[in-house]
């Protein structure tokens, strides 16, 4: 018999597909995201440049219970942390990691295996050594603010329609 899963280990399969049609949609996928994630989860999150990614983890950061508004781009300095309510958010952004090595300097794996929450941006620059607990979110760009959101073993919420 197989033994019951967590109803929270469930809850992001609920949130998602998903689609946005703005940023402020994004921002509230982003607190639901946010409200569901435990401490110990990683989200690996790939899309395009501007897809998204970053108003994503700013609603993550306010669904945790911290200032959505510290969220910037950590591109520079690879890894932010911001003091939540329920636990700290680690927020990687590995758009300049030219090597997985740059991880093992930084000291990935007190964060990933710490006391919070890690949201990956650029995570397939990462693919290596992310935990296969790692819930991996792609975000692809539609027309205008339009955003899908969904995992790997899903299809997109709704096609985005062709342009005529």
């Amino acid at each position: 018999m197989k033994p019951a899963t967590p109803p929270e280990a469930n809850a992001l399969d609920r949130l998602l597909p998903a689609d946005s049609n703005s940023p402020e949609e994004t921002l509230d996928l982003g607190r639901r995201i946010g409200s569901v994630l435990r401490e110990g989860d990683i989200l690996a999150l790939s899309g395009d440049l501007g897809s998204g990614k970053t108003v994503l983890v700013k609603g993550i950061l306010d669904g945790l219970g911290g200032e959505p508004d510290t969220v910037t781009s950590p591109t520079f300095t690879l890894v932010h942390e911001y003091p939540a309510a329920r636990c700290p958010l680690y927020h990687f952004d590995l758009y300049r990691v030219e090597s997985v090595s740059e991880l093992f300097d930084l000291g990935y794996e007190d964060y990933f295996f710490g006391p919070g929450i890690c949201v990956i941006e650029w995570a397939e620059r990462a693919a290596e050594i992310l935990p296969a607990s790692a819930r991996r979110i792609r975000i692809e760009a539609g027309p205008g603010d339009r955003r899908s959101f969904f995992t790997p073993d899903q299809p997109r919420a709704r096609p985005f329609p062709l342009p005529s």
